[in-house]
């Protein structure tokens, strides 16, 4: 599996609709909301032999309400 996080902006009061659509389709291992230039942040894990970027653009990118989206991938825990 590989780690990544994920930074959401969301569209003006669209936040916690976003968060509760993340949460039924079950996307993430961890969800915050944040301040600063990103509503939301989520920790997921996505199957090693499968293409992330794909992976985002085809289950989280499709929810309505989604602004813009900033992945970042990790590669070693500490």
């Amino acid at each position: 599996m590989e780690c990544v996080f994920v930074q959401v902006r969301c569209v003006p009061g669209e936040t916690y609709r976003v968060a509760e659509e993340i949460v039924q389709r079950e996307l993430h291992s961890e969800l915050y909301s944040t301040s600063g230039d990103f509503d939301l942040l989520l920790k997921m894990y996505i199957p090693s032999d499968t293409d992330i970027g794909l992976f985002i653009n085809d289950n989280l990118r499709t929810i309505k309400g989604i602004e813009r989206t900033l992945t970042t991938l990790t590669f070693n825990a500490f």
